[in-house]
């Protein structure tokens, strides 16, 4: 639709058709409108104009100790293979590795066609069950990690942030960048205050640079924060100001022992291919989140 203006006139019919007494004669017919209406509002709202960009992808621990560091290390390299048979190119922005090759966290820019349109509910807890290669007794474990996707978009100033709402740490970085990498400070952590939400990028060469993605990267995950509140709103739920990496915020399990099963707490989508979904087998999943 070329304009804001038709946007709002099909809206304003959807919404004088529900009206109508038989609006839900044909059930099917009325979720599909109500469904169009609902892509309508987000077109409306500018929401779904980064799905054909790029994406920044966070992995991070939760509970478990060093069972959630290294299944965070096995989604890490679930999403790798994932990314490699889309043909998307990966460039690591920061990351923080524990002593068994695990992660406590790690961050990664995607770049491809349609990636943040299709990762974007990929964000959420996972769980994870199975014998812990790290119990001598064998003893079966739980544990849990975060995924978050936010869109990668340019310093547009579509989300402004006070300078005064921002705390600025610098270390050294650990990652490529020159010869002066480990000389300089040139690591860059920003936080925002009100909120608690933090970014670290280490991999461009200054220190300005540096800063410069991770303020674009603050605003994206601000931007990312901002319109799922707004859906919860629309949707009549419960705004929770953090969530816990833990059990009861899972939206997919993948269980290893004592049966195989990989499932989706939100779609209901289930497979006993276990081995398949880990070696980035995901597009039953990622098909079935679209109806989100």
């Amino acid at each position: 639709m070329a304009n804001k203006e038709e946007i709002q006139k099909h809206i304003e019919a959807i919404e004088a058709r529900m009206a109508s007494s038989d609006f839900w004669s044909d059930k099917d017919v009325a979720q599909e409108t109500i469904k169009e209406l609902e892509r309508l509002k987000d077109a409306l709202l500018g929401v779904g104009k980064y799905d054909k960009g790029d994406a920044v992808v966070t992995i991070f621990s939760g509970a478990g100790g060093d069972d959630a560091e290294d299944f965070s290390k096995i989604l890490l390299d679930m999403y790798l293979k994932y990314f490699q048979k889309k043909g998307w190119k990966i460039s690591v922005l920061h990351k923080n590795e524990n002593d068994h090759g695990g992660y406590r966290n790690i961050t990664l820019e995607v770049e491809g066609k349609n990636v943040y349109g299709t990762l974007k509910n990929e964000s959420g807890v996972h769980r994870l069950v199975r014998i812990s290669p790290f119990s001598s007794k064998k003893l079966r474990h739980t544990s849990f990690s975060m995924v978050e996707v936010i869109p990668k978009f340019e310093r547009v100033h579509e989300i402004e942030i006070p300078p005064e709402d921002i705390r600025i740490e610098y270390s050294k970085s650990s990652g490529p960048g020159g010869q002066n990498v480990n000389k300089r400070e040139t690591a860059v952590r920003l936080v925002h205050i009100p909120t608690n939400l933090a970014v670290h990028v280490e991999t461009e060469r200054s220190q300005a640079q540096n800063k410069e993605k991770a303020l674009a990267l603050l605003e994206a995950k601000l931007f990312k924060k901002l319109d799922d509140e707004r859906k919860a709103r629309e949707k009549g739920m419960y705004i929770s100001k953090t969530t816990s990496i833990e059990w009861g915020n899972q939206i997919r399990s993948y269980v290893l022992h004592p049966y195989k099963m990989v499932k989706d707490h939100r779609t209901d989508v289930e497979t006993s291919d276990v081995e398949g979904v880990l070696n980035g087998e995901l597009d039953e999943f990622i098909e079935a989140e679209k109806l989100l």
